[in-house]
């Protein structure tokens, strides 16, 4: 696993020790920022089940200002902080031991919108809708951001939660990729 492009592009990144968690692929990975991207100007993201950080500190090197990382497991928390000091992205960055529904209340409570939001829970843990709603109904989200959800290709998104429009969707191998934004999409 290594940072795929930007300010930090080749350096390799420690997984999460165990079988709790499922890093992203490189492959997935490129080709999400792909979509999304590939880089940023600025901006800040939430990477809401960060396992590693990976995606959040790839959303640092291409470009984000800062990446709130959230996970409720300690080996992870670890992992995130470690994979921070190897790029020297500690002051782009806020760590947090928790579960996702106090990361929402506390984001919320800080009146906090972001350019991108990652959602990569636990596949048999199905709460992508419910997340989704609580993004829309306190509009964390840019105008113009993205949330990322990474799932097992059997799962169903719905096409539409709320003011978000699932605008991409590609499979990789067993894994999907549905990005929501706000409204209507214009393809260039």
């Amino acid at each position: 696993m290594r940072v795929v492009s930007g300010s930090q592009k080749g350096r390799i990144l420690k997984a999460v020790p165990g079988n709790s968690t499922r890093p992203t692929t490189d492959k997935v990975k490129e080709a999400v920022f792909n979509m999304i991207g590939p880089y940023f100007d600025d901006g800040n993201g939430l990477d809401l089940f960060a396992g590693s950080g990976n995606l959040g500190i790839e959303g640092i090197s291409r470009g984000l200002d800062k990446v709130i990382f959230v996970d409720h497991d300690g080996k992870a928390i670890q992992t995130i902080k470690q994979n921070l000091d190897l790029c020297g992205f500690r002051n782009q960055a806020e760590v947090f031991k928790n579960d996702w529904k106090r990361a929402l209340k506390a984001v919320i409570n800080r009146s906090l919108i972001f350019r991108v939001i990652w959602l990569d829970p636990p596949y048999k843990n199905e709460v992508y809708t419910t997340i989704l709603r609580e993004i829309d109904k306190h509009q964390l989200l840019e105008n113009h951001g993205v949330i990322v959800c990474e799932h097992a290709k059997e799962v169903d998104l719905p096409n539409q939660v709320g003011e978000f429009v699932k605008w991409k969707y590609e499979v990789y191998g067993t894994i999907a990729i549905s990005i929501y934004q706000k409204g209507k999409i214009e393809e260039d």
